[in-house]
Formats: C-alpha cells, sequence, structure tokens
C-alpha cells in the first residue's frame, strides 16, 4: 500500500510540473508575439510618418529583380532616377507612397511587382545637441522625437551641466525662435508640455 502511495505522489508531482511547464512555453510564446507585433507596429509607423528629402539614401529592393534593386540618392531637385521608370519624384513622398509609384510603373514590365523602401541614411532631417551632453553631434530625424527622446540619443546630460535650464532653439518663417525646456522637471513628470516634438533643424542646448 505504502509503495502504491509512493507511485501515485511521483505521478501528481510530474503532472504539475508537465502543466508548469505549459503555461511558461504558452506564456513566452505570447510574449514574443507580443515583442514582434510592437516592433513591427513602429517600423511601420516609421514608413508612415517620415517624409523624404533631398539628400536621403533610399534602398529599394524589388523582389526577384536584383538588377533593379540598390540604393538611390535624392538629388537636390526632389527625384530619384529609377531603372526602367527613368525619374520619380521622392521628395515630399513618405517610403509607402514612393513604394506605391514605383510598383505602379513598374506594372508595364513586372507582372505584380513587389518593391520595398526603405530611408538607409535620413540626411535631409538632421537635428542637433549640443553643449554639455556625453555625445552632442548631429543626429537624424527619422521619426517623431521628442526632447527627452533626442538627450537620450546624444548619451544623456554630462556631468555638470545645467538641466534647468535647456533650450531649444527652432527657425520659423525666417526668424529664431528660444524654447525653454527643463529637463529636471520633465523627468520628474512634471510640465510634459515642455516635451515637444522636434523638427528638422532644431539645435538643443545645453549650458
Amino acid at each position: 500500500m505504502k509503495r502504491y502511495r509512493h507511485r501515485s505522489n511521483c505521478g501528481i508531482v510530474i503532472l504539475f510540473l508537465m502543466m508548469t511547464f505549459s503555461i511558461f512555453i504558452a506564456q513566452g510564446m505570447s510574449l514574443a508575439k507580443e515583442k514582434k507585433d510592437s516592433i513591427t507596429k513602429n517600423q511601420d509607423t516609421d514608413q508612415d510618418t517620415y517624409v523624404i528629402g533631398s539628400g536621403d539614401t533610399l534602398s529599394i529592393q524589388v523582389w526577384r529583380e536584383p538588377n533593379l534593386s540598390g540604393n538611390f540618392t535624392v538629388r537636390p531637385d526632389g527625384k530619384i532616377t529609377f531603372p526602367l521608370i527613368n525619374d520619380i519624384k521622392a521628395d515630399g513622398l513618405t517610403p509607402l507612397q514612393l513604394k506605391k509609384v514605383i510598383e505602379k510603373g513598374l506594372t508595364k514590365y513586372i507582372s505584380t511587382p513587389v518593391v520595398t523602401v526603405v530611408v538607409s541614411s535620413a540626411n535631409s532631417k538632421n537635428i542637433y545637441v549640443l553643449g554639455k551632453v556625453n555625445s552632442p553631434g548631429k543626429y537624424p530625424l527619422i521619426g517623431p522625437t521628442t526632447v527627452l527622446q533626442a538627450l537620450a540619443e546624444a548619451g544623456g546630460l554630462a556631468e555638470w551641466a545645467k538641466g534647468d535650464d535647456i533650450v531649444i532653439l527652432r527657425n520659423e518663417n525666417g526668424k529664431q525662435i528660444k524654447i525653454e525646456f527643463d529637463y529636471d522637471d520633465v523627468s520628474r513628470g512634471k510640465h510634459l508640455e515642455q516635451n515637444i516634438f522636434l523638427k528638422p533643424g532644431d539645435t538643443i542646448v545645453v549650458p
């Protein structure tokens, strides 16, 4: 009788471990799917919002057509020269919009073309982070970026930086305006209206 009870208890323990392991696997798969969906969503958002400009380098791939694929730089006139289609206006379009234009142009030569357009080098839209940050310099403005995000990209504030006296210099209608930003307050969740979205050409100065 004791031997029977021992085997029964072992069976219960094994069943419990198997159920627990199954739950962990299910949770892991769910988290992986959520992460993948989040990454895909962020990529789609960038494709939807970024506006191509002169100087940008585009990686354009046509499925199963390596001779049509490659890197293309947007000229000062806002156009690129694409095989078979010749000049295409890219300036002012998002990558997704340009993708549709190219696909439409290729339908004369290819049945159901599949095109991918990615901004490999965003040279037309930059912001500048200067002063007492760990990595000052020029940064591409690829998607919606707040002041806090830009400062984080620049490595954060350096030692002895005056976080409560930061300014953003912006050109509007031919005039330069100054926008104040208090890092200390915003990082504590106060005056969040100061954490504005940056525009191309903005300069953040950290004294």
